[in-house]
């Protein structure tokens, strides 16, 4: 785009803008960022897990485990980052889990099946299902309350049936998911606060 062209686009758009980044800045008010240190707390599918993180210098593979509602860390180097990428890949290992666990139960209900599943990071998608069945989930998923990660399984597990968002669709969905009104609220207004 030329530069010329810029100006214009973003007054075109600004009210957009200025929603947006307004959505943004209230769900960060409504889910502060986690403290990525030792005390400090992260969510996990509505509870909250106290983070014990020690540092291990000379530690080549970091660790995590939970017990109970702790999540002990060890990392071989100080400082937020390292936590974050010891958490994410924690995270995405649970995902797997908790995904095709509810992912599995969901297609028997439907008497559906898919052919892969995949957690990815993506910035802008919750989860997608392909044309041939393959899910791929987004492991930030694990950061909201339970049942927003069991309405996104459903949501596309009706895509097996009905790959669009038709009127067809939603009264699927709505049958397997009747609050999935309130999901899709919870998720527009609270997704951009779902990280590490």
């Amino acid at each position: 785009m030329a530069l010329r062209h810029v100006e214009p686009f973003v007054q075109e758009k600004s009210r957009w803008i200025e929603r947006t980044l307004r959505r943004f800045r209230e769900a960060e008010e409504a889910l502060p960022a986690p403290e990525l240190e030792h005390g400090g707390s992260v969510p996990y599918l509505g509870a909250e897990l106290f983070l014990r993180v020690s540092v291990e210098p000379g530690r080549v593979r970091d660790h995590v485990a939970r017990r109970g509602d702790v999540l002990r860390v060890k990392v071989g180097r100080r400082g937020p980052d390292a936590v974050r990428e010891a958490l994410e890949r924690w995270y995405r290992k649970r995902a797997r889990v908790e995904v095709a666990a509810r992912l599995d139960a969901a297609v028997r209900r439907a008497g559906t099946r898919y052919t892969r599943l995949t957690i990815r990071s993506q910035r802008t998608r919750w989860a997608s299902c392909s044309s041939n069945g393959a899910m791929s989930f987004n492991w930030r998923l694990l950061l909201a309350p339970e049942p927003i990660l069991d309405y996104v399984v459903e949501h596309e597990v009706a895509h097996l049936e009905v790959l669009d968002h038709s009127p067809r669709f939603w009264r699927l969905l709505g049958s397997r998911c009747p609050e999935y009104r309130e999901h899709e609220r919870w998720l527009k207004r609270h997704g951009a606060a779902l990280r590490l």
